[in-house]
């Protein structure tokens, strides 16, 4: 209660109208599968391109899976997705490593010519064929930072660095007979503001003016930096670049650590750096014993043995990458040094139990559909590729009948989305019947046969599971039209044709079985024409009316938090019941409630008929919503008869 103590004025806001819901996302969607590369346990990152889907998740190149060689599913349904009109897409990485001790991580060391010198271990961020990776380290050398000013009260001159932090390994360039050159660790030291140069034996150098270890005018002072590039080992035009970073694993820059071990660490023992740092870093660059400070970086890179390093042509001229250092004719096209990654793998074919996943007990990761449960606005979801091989052997049709269990029971728990199915590859329509008729679920469709695409990797035309394509037609529908118009009816606009193409006799036999087929008609292309769940209840039995009331649940379950703990009486009670009628009559202007006026289309009780003293007592309030919702004109059905010319 507002207190009124002292004589005024006051000025109070107060509502006069109900609160409003907004409609929750039906398009976002979620596909579950292998990839060429990529997180598995970072949280699901928004795509909203094809491209995004490559730089996170990698190229379309197949699956190496063991011995067999696999069509990369997930890639391709994302493209497929993104075509036919799909907006929002995450991604579940899975991976099953071949077998113990083999993670399907590449590798490599940047390894001393003598055992004794420092080194630096170098390893792809996840598994993968395509962590098998170029890494190009790029010594960059920067301009004279070493000066000369007069003081403005001695009237003397003084050596004074511009541009140089604490750490930084530089390169100082000494004008005394005989004329040096060397490599230091510089150290700020905040008392007196001044630096000195520590090397990596010997003298440390400083500042003054005075003595043979001081700095004199025309010395000059060059912070090294590195560059780190990767690539793909067979495509080494395509580097990605990382410029300008520290060689010392202490050293910051405005207090934020930009150091090569730091910004290509793996973070993994604090999960928020890991997300932060970790998802656009391929590799990771870890310093072995012997590294301790810059210079011991800058050693390693400079006595890296031949075995995994390519030399750069203009080393020919040069006895080391330290002599192209050194060189003041040289620039960075020339100091640089390549190692490549080797023994990375795409794994087994993944099973039940890595499309099942989990948690990690010991930090906030989480693995396969598990990594879903968190994402509130994901609406669809599917397993493309993973039906492949169906009726090969009794093994492979037990795999996929368990992983499509798995989507199923996951819709279900999570009330709010449908479970795309994804029939077998290469099945008759006895096969596919007898595929179909082992669930029952109002949480999950089912379509039939495969699409027939051509294939921008090999250029040959391939055949890929449908769900790629459907849930693009399920956002574009929704898009274009709305949740409660059934996705039937719709071009597939990326098919060539077919995998079997079906006759009205063979889908007068599927669609009654919740069969949802893809048909081609003449002159209207090929189409998806088919729209039931995989349920045997006739009153969920169509696709648009499950997502429809996923729609409007979620959309009245996040629209009425604002009541939890509010005071529970007539007030509340009239509140919410104005809420919820305000949402479903736009609803019903916006044509998805059957009925002439909005009392013959939804109804709303929240009153002393809906709960009881026990309900009340214990803090309940019960909301009953009744809604008309329109059905699919599923069979169009015209009767025509002969009529006389003379009757009325």
């Amino acid at each position: 209660m507002p207190q009124y103590l002292a004589p005024g004025v006051y000025i109070e806001e107060t509502s006069f109208r109900s609160k409003s819901i907004e409609g929750a996302s039906t398009t976002v969607t979620g596909f579950i599968g292998p990839t060429r590369y990529g997180p598995l346990d970072l949280d699901n990152e928004l795509l909203t391109s094809l491209k995004d889907f490559e730089r996170v998740y990698g190229d379309r190149n197949q699956l190496e899976h063991g011995t067999s060689t696999y069509h990369n599913y997930v890639w391709h349904a994302a493209r497929a997705f993104f075509i036919e009109g799909g907006k929002q897409l995450y991604v579940s990485r899975i991976f099953r490593p071949v077998g113990d001790g083999d993670d399907g991580i590449a590798r490599s060391r940047l390894a001393p010519s003598a055992p004794a010198n420092a080194s630096l271990a170098i390893r792809a961020r996840w598994p993968g064929e395509e962590g098998n990776l170029r890494v190009r380290f790029v010594l960059h050398v920067g301009q004279n930072v070493l000066a000369v000013e007069r003081q403005p009260i001695t009237g003397l001159d003084a050596l004074r660095v511009s541009s140089l932090s604490d750490r930084d390994v530089v390169m100082i360039r000494r004008t005394q007979s005989p004329p040096s050159a060397g490599f230091y660790l510089a150290h700020l030291d905040t008392t007196t503001d001044t630096f000195t140069f520590e090397p990596q034996s010997g003298a440390t150098l400083n500042m003054t003016g005075i003595g043979a270890d001081s700095l004199q005018r025309g010395d000059r002072v060059q912070v090294i930096t590195l560059n780190v590039a990767t690539a793909p080992a067979d495509e080494p035009g395509a580097f990605e670049v990382w410029e300008g970073l520290a060689l010392d694993a202490e050293h910051t820059t405005n207090g934020a650590r930009d150091a090569l071990t730091y910004v290509f660490g793996s973070h993994v023992e604090t999960p928020e750096l890991e997300r932060a740092h970790g998802r656009d870093k391929p590799v990771v660059i870890t310093a072995e014993s012997g590294v301790d400070t810059g210079l011991d970086l800058l050693d390693a890179l400079f006595t890296a043995g031949p075995a995994v390093v390519s030399s750069p042509p203009a080393a020919t001229d040069h006895a080391s990458l330290q002599e192209l250092v050194l060189d003041d004719t040289a620039g960075d096209g020339d100091r640089w040094i390549d190692v490549v990654l080797s023994g990375g793998n795409d794994g087994l074919l993944p099973g039940a139990t890595e499309y099942e996943g989990g948690a990690d007990p010991n930090s906030t990761a989480k693995f396969g559909l598990t990594q879903f449960e968190d994402i509130d606005s994901l609406s669809i979801v599917a397993a493309p590729g993973s039906s492949f091989n169906y009726k090969q052997s009794d093994l492979d049709r037990d795999r996929v009948n368990a992983i499509i269990n798995l989507l199923i029971a996951h819709c279900t728990s999570m009330r709010y989305r449908i479970a795309v199915i994804d029939s077998g590859n290469d099945l008759t329509v006895g096969e596919v019947q007898d595929q179909r008729a082992r669930f029952d679920s109002t949480y999950a469709a089912f379509y039939y046969p495969w699409v027939r695409v051509m294939d921008p990797v090999t250029r040959v035309p391939i055949f890929l599971p449908p769900s790629g394509f459907v849930a693009g037609i399920y956002a574009r529908n929704d898009i274009t039209r709305a949740v409660f118009k059934a996705p039937a009816n719709e071009v597939v606009n990326l098919s060539i044709g077919f995998e079997a193409l079906l006759n009205k006799a063979q889908q007068d036999v599927l669609n009654p079985e919740g069969i949802n087929c893809f048909r081609f008609f003449e002159g209207r292309g090929y189409r998806l024409w088919g729209g039931r769940t995989m349920t045997s209840d006739p009153e969920w039995k169509y696709v648009n009316l499950r997502r429809y009331f996923a729609y409007l649940e979620h959309s009245i379950d996040r629209g009425t938090q604002w009541a939890v703990f509010e005071p529970n009486g007539p007030q509340l009670w009239a509140n919410v019941r104005q809420t919820i009628a305000d949402f479903l009559l736009n609803e019903f202007f916006s044509g998805a409630l059957l009925g002439d006026k909005p009392e013959q289309s939804y109804f709303v009780r929240c009153d002393r008929s809906t709960m009881t003293q026990n309900d009340l007592d214990n803090g309940r309030l019960v909301v009953l919503i009744g809604v008309a919702p329109v059905k699919p004109a599923e069979f169009v059905i015209f009767r025509i008869g002969q009529w006389t010319a003379d009757r009325r």
